[in-house]
């Protein structure tokens, strides 16, 4: 009998989960692997590829992106990535000044350590140094050119009074506003400056970490103009999932231990990782070995959808001819239960409308059954999985056909819903919204609360809830009813106007 691992001889995924890097026609990540390697640093592919994008340089020779970010668990080797750029910026680029602000002194004078001992390794570099400051509070290096690099913590007045080409924000997962109103202006009379957030994943929960979850946010909005972003993590499993369920990650998988770690198999191993399995939390398992952070909620509502672009939409007398679609959804605690309409009206924009939104989930099947023999929509949309997989069966039983949407599907969902309602920053003038609802409450409510849960790498989302007391069944229900209907409804006869309801 084999007494092999399952993760024995695992390598890690050198390919991030979440990718974004603004288009660039070259790069300057070759300056830092190479000097890097002059000093008996060489680093991993995944290493090289942060690097060669977040370096990204455009045709004007200013840096593609503005801010680079990095989420990734501890002990993966991030920190060769800061000591290649350091060096590359010091001694190639001759950055006047590049500040590496960490959250405690000791990452921050670590990091000042590992530096130092590189230099030290390359004669022709160490022969450039004018000094190496090793007082508390003070450590850092100067060139005979007089380039600079210091290394310090995070303080209200950290930063200030001083100019840097670079800003270094490791340790990012304790980074608040305060913190960056104290650096930022450092950059702002710079020719062509770059700021670096490097971290494990954060928890609300533990540490404010504000700014690396805006940064991230946008990465996961597709904001790529100036900004790149690389993630290493995990989307694990929820509580609603069916066992079945692979569109999410296991946990305790060691393939999905290789997905969110590139450096299992090099500095991290297999063993090791089932040893934290065990002794750790789920919770902070998924934390610290998956990147799965705890981020905070951004604002105060309507994240996906302003309430400016809602209320436009709204069209009291809105009435879609028939059929239509319907589509039903469940909160996660199956307290309330949604059935909603989508469907076409005379002048061809879509109408949008819940039907019905009523405590427990008890009452659904025979009223989708009662709406089914009236209307003769051209489909019913349910989640393949989730609180409301669990009436198909009933619904099946009465001779209704569902259409079981997957993941992709109830994303494409989502998204379909959103671009309905939302002006695209390139849409021509004659761009007009082609959603309209006739202000519901319940769904009004449903689209303030929800959030964009990011499945994929490529920009696709699922909706999710602000707060845990947020209701959104009405919306999931209404963007999947629209979906069933431009993906079914153009297959059946348009009948004369009708208003949907009894």
């Amino acid at each position: 009998m084999s007494t092999t691992s399952p993760s024995a001889g695992l390598l890690g995924v050198q390919v991030p989960r979440i990718r974004v890097a603004p288009p660039a026609p070259s790069s300057a990540g070759a300056d830092a692997i190479d000097i890097a390697a002059s000093c008996g640093l060489v680093l991993d592919p995944w290493q090289k590829l942060v690097l060669t994008e977040g370096l990204g340089e455009r045709a004007d020779g200013q840096w593609a992106a503005y801010e680079v970010g990095l989420i990734v668990a501890r002990q993966n080797g991030k920190g060769s990535i800061l000591e290649a750029l350091e060096l590359a910026a010091l001694f190639v680029w001759e950055e006047q000044l590049i500040i590496h602000s960490a959250h405690e002194f000791r990452t921050a004078k670590d990091a000042f350590l590992r530096l130092v001992g590189l230099v030290n390794r390359n004669r022709k570099l160490k022969a450039r140094i004018k000094q190496v400051m090793l007082s508390k509070g003070e450590e850092g290096i100067e060139l005979h050119s007089g380039q600079r690099i210091r290394f310090t913590t995070r303080t209200g007045g950290g930063g200030r009074g001083l100019t840097a080409d670079r800003v270094i924000l490791d340790e990012a997962y304790n980074l608040s506003d305060d913190h960056m109103a104290a650096l930022l202006p450092t950059m702002s009379a710079r020719p062509n400056p770059q700021i670096v957030y490097t971290t494990s994943a954060p928890d609300k929960e533990l540490a404010p970490c504000e700014v690396i979850s805006r940064v991230r946010r946008r990465a996961l909005d597709g904001d790529h103009d100036r900004l790149a972003y690389f993630e290493w993590s995990a989307d694990v499993h929820t509580d609603w999932c069916p066992p079945e369920c692979i569109e999410h990650d296991d946990p305790a998988d060691p393939q999905v231990w290789a997905k969110t770690n590139p450096g299992l198999g090099i500095r991290l191993s297999g063993e090791k990782t089932a040893g934290q399995l065990k002794a750790l939390s789920p919770r902070a398992f998924a934390r610290e070995v998956l990147s799965v952070g705890n981020y905070p909620s951004e604002g105060t509502g309507w994240q996906a959808i302003s309430e400016e672009a809602w209320e436009a939409l709204a069209d009291p007398g809105s009435q879609p001819r028939n059929p239509v679609a319907f589509s039903l959804d469940v909160n996660p605690e199956r307290s309330m239960g949604a059935i909603a309409a989508a469907g076409i009206r005379p002048d061809g924009l879509y109408h949008v409308e819940v039907i019905d939104h009523l405590p427990g989930v008890t009452w659904m099947v025979d009223r989708m059954a009662a709406l089914v023999a009236k209307w003769r929509p051209a489909a019913v949309v349910i989640g393949n999985f989730g609180p409301a997989a669990s009436l198909i069966p009933d619904l099946e039983a009465k001779d209704i056909t569902v259409i079981k949407a997957s993941m992709g599907e109830r994303a494409a969902a989502a998204g379909g819903f959103v671009d309905g309602c939302v002006r695209p920053a390139s849409a021509p003038a004659s761009w007009r919204a082609s959603v309209r609802h006739i202000g519901q409450g319940p769904l009004t409510s449903a689209v303030a609360a929800a959030t964009k849960q990011q499945v994929g790498r490529d920009g696709a989302f699922l909706w999710g809830r602000d707060t845990m007391s947020a209701d959104i069944c009405p919306l999931v229900a209404a963007s999947q009813a629209l979906w069933g209907f431009r993906k079914f409804g153009a297959k059946t006869p348009v009948a004369p106007f009708a208003l949907v309801g009894d």
